[in-house]
């Protein structure tokens, strides 16, 4: 018993484990909330390029010697809005318009970098992450920032998932889709920016997208999915910091493993959508002679506003 309460508090002896637990948990949290907007627009491509887009504005910054997560969000928020430009033409879809720009910005960062001798070891961070040489200013930076994300995203919410449901129906209701979309993809690359200290910018795409993926699995409810999607995240974070201390193993990998085993278990076991109720299902018309059932798309009507055109 000893020994699961050592495990349990031993983490919590250390200042810089209980920063990390702090920007872990604020990360997940946020990371959930953004990340169930990116997968019902399934543009999860965008968290990728991202992710890749903040690299020319690190690799500047270091040139600069200036703050490198200012510089990434920068380029983030640039590249984020050339997406959104380039996307209004509907000839072209929007992960092909992400994959030109993410190559592009991914490209002019190794340029940039390839004039700066020696850059290598101080950019290890920020591709692998550092959850553990965090300070409270960092804490803090996190925290304000997002609280800023969620009451942006909270104030939004009807509008995004309007618009990620039908969007020629959102434009038809006069919403601003143009504006909502530069929205989410802000939303997107602050959340990104905040979350490479956590887990670095190779792993990033996965506490965007998969606790967001867990929860789509457990119900068909948005605003539930939006709940299930923070606390997969943060549990995740906690759980992958607690092993992180035990075995002394990268982090950031930990957390990462540890939310993927969690969508592994949700597709398997989700009462509704998992591969046990489907086989479940199957069974059971085989034996009834029923016709397969369709799933249904069931928004809340509270969350799915219908708007007229103004005038």
């Amino acid at each position: 018993m000893s020994g699961i309460t050592d495990f349990l508090t031993g983490p919590w002896e250390h200042l810089f484990m209980q920063r990390a637990f702090a920007v872990a948990v604020m990360c997940g949290i946020v990371s959930g909330v953004v990340g169930s907007h990116v997968v019902l627009r399934g543009m999860a491509f965008i968290g990728d390029a991202v992710s890749h887009s903040v690299f020319p504005g690190v690799a500047i910054a270091f040139v600069l010697h200036v703050n490198l997560v200012l510089g990434g969000a920068v380029a983030g928020l640039l590249t984020a809005l050339a997406v959104a430009v380039f996307s209004q033409n509907r000839r072209l879809k929007e992960d092909s318009v992400i994959g030109v720009f993410f190559a592009a910005a991914f490209g002019l960062g190794i340029v940039i970098l390839s004039t700066a001798p020696g850059y290598s070891g101080s950019l290890e961070s920020f591709l692998f992450g550092q959850i553990l040489g965090i300070s409270d200013g960092d804490v803090l930076t996190v925290a304000v920032t997002g609280l800023v994300l969620l009451a942006v995203a909270a104030a939004v919410h009807k509008e995004l998932v309007t618009v990620s449901l039908d969007r020629e129906t959102a434009r038809a209701a006069g919403l601003p889709v143009f504006a909502l979309d530069i929205v989410l993809y802000a939303l997107v690359t602050v959340t990104v920016v905040i979350s490479l200290q956590a887990v670095g910018n190779i792993l990033v795409l996965a506490l965007l997208i998969t606790p967001a993926a867990c929860a789509r699995l457990l119900t068909d409810r948005i605003g539930v999915m939006m709940l299930l999607a923070p606390a997969v995240g943060a549990g995740s974070a906690v759980v992958g910091l607690y092993l992180s201390y035990a075995y002394n193993l990268a982090a950031g990998g930990l957390i990462v493993l540890v939310v993927t085993a969690v969508f592994v278990l949700c597709w398997v076991f989700a009462p509704r959508h998992g591969l046990l109720a489907a086989g479940r299902r199957r069974r059971s018309r085989g034996r009834t002679g029923a016709p397969p059932e369709s799933a249904p798309v069931r928004p809340a009507a509270a969350e799915a506003p219908a708007r007229t055109p103004a005038g």
